[in-house]
């Protein structure tokens, strides 16, 4: 897949807050940093240095020009004399040497092209230099009639030495600007970090630590209307589940007043029938009550798998299913154990319901976290419905087995249980030729 430039830079970007917003902040400054030290050097260092250059080479043209005047010995001690107290230059004439054939470049090649210029414009003679052997010297060596004319002259002389200073401030005063910017920045950003992981917990109904609203305005104000929406949320939960308790009660009344009535009667098939009508009906309730409690409010806790996993297999085990797990007994999964162990059981049951085998295995994922992963040997679901199994209500009877005691509600009850603690229900293809329901949980 061929990328554009906008979505190629877009993958280059930071993926956090906190790292864009340090982008927005330090980018501008490094330009900025960038651009005046660009200007520095172009402009006002190196113009400098041109003049240096210009000066230390009008010097050297006059030593090469008195040399001519007077080559005697004196006239060279005189010369040598002259310039060292005057011009802090180090003369010294060695007949019979040549220039040297090659030269170390220094890293800065402004500095080198600046002497060489003013070379070239003051001396007709050859000529040959060098700015790094000696760390406070420059060597500076004349081809004359009498010989190789070399002058030792102060770094200084040729070119500011005292550039780096300026790009020394420079640094520190992006590292202190990026400092500060950084610990603005992580500041805001852990305030949004922890509504998001006060948010999180609320969704997967965690009681976490007391969430008091910090950071900028605008979080503030986030944080407020969650802690609103918090409040409306619970209000409406705790109001639901009265609800729930006093319709649960109000229905099952007349059930429990009827099958004492049917206790009594003359047993006949007709009696059966409406003892096995009873108890369909009660089974629907229990059901349509279930998904519309949802979780209830019930705490999430630290269970055991392999406990758990066994009082399931020994309910369906109870109910005529051949049930085989396989779950470490040191597993551990932060869940709701009641609604937990119904979901958990519906898939089972379920498993049962259209198949003679059903094996439970849970284990710890890849990613982190837990999965259980329940398998049958049934007739399966086709790949493409799925999704639609976990609908409400819904009854795939033609890819399964109708079970007569079910109202479609135990998939979407298990998906519901799962997705309220962070984690999810997923189906598959199973090993043993059935259907395989996948409970995924957060570590």
């Amino acid at each position: 897949m061929t990328l554009t430039a906008p979505s190629f830079f877009k993958r280059l970007l930071p993926k956090t807050l906190f790292g864009r917003s340090l982008l927005i902040i330090v980018l501008p400054v490094a330009i900025m940093q960038i651009a005046v030290t660009w200007v520095f050097f172009d402009e006002h260092w190196n113009s400098v240095n041109s003049r240096l250059s210009e000066g230390l080479a009008g010097d050297v043209a006059w030593a090469v020009a008195a040399l001519q005047d007077d080559p005697s010995p004196a006239g060279l001690d005189l010369l040598s004399k002259r310039a060292e107290h005057s011009l802090s230059l180090s003369i010294v004439l060695q007949p019979g040497r040549t220039l040297p054939t090659g030269r170390r470049a220094s890293l800065i090649a402004s500095i080198d092209r600046a002497l060489q210029t003013a070379l070239s414009e003051r001396l007709d003679a050859p000529f040959w230099f060098d700015t790094t052997r000696y760390p406070a010297f420059v060597d500076i060596r004349v081809l004359t009639p009498q010989g190789m004319l070399r002058i030792i002259a102060p770094r200084d002389r040729a070119f500011a030495t005292q550039g780096h200073i300026f790009i020394l401030w420079m640094v520190v005063a992006t590292l202190l600007l990026t400092t500060v910017a950084i610990l603005f920045i992580r500041n805001q950003v852990r305030a949004i970090e922890r509504l998001a992981d006060a948010a999180d917990a609320f969704g997967k109904g965690v009681e976490g630590p007391a969430f008091k609203p910090y950071g900028a305005r605008e979080v503030r104000l986030a944080a407020h209307a969650f802690l609103s929406m918090k409040a409306r949320i619970q209000r409406h939960i705790d109001q639901r589940t009265t609800l729930l308790a006093s319709v649960s009660h109000d229905l099952r009344t007349p059930l429990t007043r009827l099958k004492l009535e049917l206790a009594l009667a003359e047993p006949d098939s007709r009696v059966e029938a409406m003892k096995r009508d009873l108890a369909e009906m009660e089974h629907m309730i229990d059901e349509y009550l279930a998904f519309a409690r949802g979780e209830g409010g019930e705490a999430v806790e630290s269970v055991g798998l392999r406990t758990l996993i066994e009082e399931v297999a020994e309910g369906a085990a109870r109910a005529g299913a051949l049930v085989s797990i396989e779950v470490d007994q040191a597993l551990i999964a932060q869940v709701r154990p009641n609604a937990f162990k119904r979901a958990l059981s519906n898939l089972v049951m379920n498993a049962a319901v259209h198949g003679e085998h059903v094996t439970v295995l849970a284990r710890l994922r890849s990613k982190g976290g837990v999965e259980i992963l329940v398998d049958d040997d049934g007739p399966g679901i086709p790949v493409e419905r799925y999704e639609e199994a976990f609908r409400p209500f819904n009854r795939l009877d033609e890819a399964r087995n109708q079970n007569e005691k079910g109202v479609g509600l135990g998939l979407a009850i298990a998906r519901d249980v799962a997705r309220g603690l962070g984690g999810d229900v997923t189906l598959d293809r199973s090993p043993l030729g059935g259907l395989r329901a996948t409970v995924q949980l957060p570590g």
